[in-house]
């Protein structure tokens, strides 16, 4: 009998994570590694539990995370996105809590591109009048 999986990606910054959620004990494995052993701050690891905290679901469900690009913050980002997507298709009933929490919204806010002339996106070159 094959096991119920459910699927979600989530996104933030630069980063991309593709999230399993398997019914089970509450193992967390990112790139083939535990969560705490992945995650240098343990404020990453919190931001990760927080839809399963908002759903009580805390050691319902083991998740198994590939997460590329960005930083650490992004990737912690990015997972949350994509464990709250997940638990939503494991029960729709979840909608109300993960969306008054604001872990169903894509955070859009990204890095400002470099504009000709200046030496970062905003930062012009030193004015000098001699």
């Amino acid at each position: 009998m094959a096991q119920v999986q459910y699927y979600g990606t989530g996104r933030r910054k630069k980063s991309t994570a593709r999230v399993r959620l398997i019914p089970g004990t509450g193992n967390i494995t990112i790139n083939g590694r535990n969560a705490a052993d992945y995650f240098p701050y343990e404020t990453q690891l919190l931001i990760l539990n927080q839809p399963l905290v908002a759903t009580e679901t805390q050691g319902t469900y083991d998740i198994i995370v590939n997460v590329h690009g960005g930083g650490f913050t992004g990737q912690a980002g990015a997972i949350r996105h994509g464990v709250a997507r997940a638990l939503l298709e494991a029960n729709p009933e979840y909608r109300s809590a993960l969306k008054a929490e604001g872990f169903l919204t894509r955070d859009a806010r990204m890095k400002e591109r470099y504009k000709y002339g200046l030496k970062k996106a905003r930062r012009a070159p030193q004015f000098s009048k001699r």
